[in-house]
């Protein structure tokens, strides 16, 4: 016996499936119902041209008989004429479109032969015969080669010719809340990068209130700004709002209602939300996320590319900091925890594209450090200007007193001398 686990149990006994098994149930109950009685009626069809054939042979006689003579040639007729219908019941319809139009072509051209004929002095009789026999060679000459060539005919095209071009539908694009809050939707619309309608259902403009009347001071000032948010999109020409009105109670939440929405009237769905996002897409709904056109429009930053940062804190490894692009993506350096609040250039060394979004590694860009030597005289000269607020100091001689004294020792004796000294002569 194969076993079924909970969350399978849980889904089988989910309101959902039970309304999608009820729905299925009387679409399968119906189905044979519908089509005994169209077979019902075709058949009580058929039997009234029977009948009908039957009665007007009967009355009218034709080709000298009469009485059940009659009558048997008109149920004659009839049953010629319903295995011709079961005939081409299996047809296509192309082919019987071509059909159609070559049997007519060839009536017509029989037409013109037939007036061809009646200018001849030839016999009535022999006249009669070549009028009959055109009409019949030319009607099934076109019947079958219409036939024949209709098979290539794209009925489709004609379907288009025919039928009154409808004016395009609309695409309505169904705001959530947490777009409207988010306020970067406002934005889009105005750089004209989203235009049409934008449908607004009732449950969300509800739902936006009760954040906006909330007594949290952070979800009142949410609400507050996704109603400004929504407000401004109102006043801009290029794009038209709509509130909804219909409303799902048995859905649940604002966001079943909005899958809900979206799936009978055809519309997206514009959301932050990335449940949403998953949910809506599983249930055949199109998606329009801020989220992901935001990383889209990040700009792409290749390795060995230089960029200047400001390092706000230390990484998780040793000797990293962290800094952060204006469009909010962070970037780990390597050897910034001690440039931690500094403007430093960055060597970027690899990117990295996680769920959560684009991650920039770097590291410190190597320049050339000054000589020591060079750097303690820069900080002894800067002591000895800062010392006693401007006063030099009595040990300290001045740049000036360095070099009188350097001018005041005697030159250098360059003269070749020996090595070693010579003895004296006693």
């Amino acid at each position: 016996m194969r076993r079924i686990t909970a969350g399978v149990r849980q889904q089988l006994h989910s309101p959902e499936s039970e309304i999608l098994a009820r729905h299925e149930g009387q679409a399968m109950g119906l189905r044979p119902e519908r089509a005994f009685r169209g077979g019902l009626d075709f058949w009580a069809v058929r039997a009234v041209l029977v009948a009908c054939t039957g009665a007007a042979s009967y009355t009218l006689s034709p080709f000298g008989l009469h009485g059940i003579a009659a009558a048997g040639a008109g149920f004659l007729i009839a049953l010629i004429v319903l295995l011709t219908e079961l005939r081409l019941r299996s047809v296509a319809l192309s082919a019987l479109v071509g059909a159609a139009f070559g049997a007519v072509l060839g009536v017509f051209a029989a037409l013109l032969v037939t007036l061809l004929i009646s200018r001849t002095n030839e016999p009535e009789a022999s006249k009669s015969f070549l009028e009959f026999a055109a009409l019949f060679a030319f009607g099934y000459l076109g019947l079958v080669l219409g036939a024949r060539g209709g098979e290539q005919l794209d009925v489709d095209a004609l379907d288009d010719l025919f039928k009154k071009k409808s004016a395009p539908t609309e695409c309505v694009k169904l705001l959530d809340t947490s777009v409207l809050i988010d306020g970067r939707i406002a934005d889009v619309c105005d750089a004209q990068f989203m235009e049409g309608v934008l449908g607004v259902p009732q449950f969300v403009l509800h739902e936006l209130q009760m954040v906006a009347d909330s007594s949290d001071p952070l979800k009142r000032q949410r609400g507050r700004r996704g109603l400004e948010v929504l407000q401004k999109i109102q006043k801009m020409p290029q794009v038209e709002v709509r509130i909804l009105e219909e409303d799902f109670p048995q859905a649940g939440d604002v966001d079943h209602k909005l899958v809900e929405l979206a799936r009978r009237t055809g519309a997206k769905i514009v959301t932050n939300d990335f449940n949403l996002n998953k949910v809506a897409t599983v249930q055949g709904c199109s998606v329009l996320n801020v989220n992901q056109l935001a990383q889209a429009l990040k700009p792409a930053m290749l390795p060995g590319e230089p960029m200047r940062l400001l390092i706000l804190r230390e990484g998780k490894e040793a000797n990293q900091g962290v800094a952060y692009l204006d469009d909010g993506t962070m970037v780990v350096v390597d050897g910034g925890r001690r440039m931690i609040n500094k403007s430093v250039d960055v060597i970027v060394t690899s990117v990295h594209q996680t769920t959560a979004g684009k991650m920039i590694f770097g590291r410190v860009e190597e320049r050339m450090e000054q000589p020591a030597p060079l750097m303690r005289q820069a900080a002894a000269a800067g002591r000895g200007n800062g010392n006693g607020g401007g006063m030099r100091s009595p040990a300290a001689p001045s740049s000036v007193e360095t070099s009188a004294c350097l001018a005041e020792q005697p030159a250098l004796d360059r003269q070749a001398r020996p090595i070693f000294p010579e003895p004296d002569d006693r």
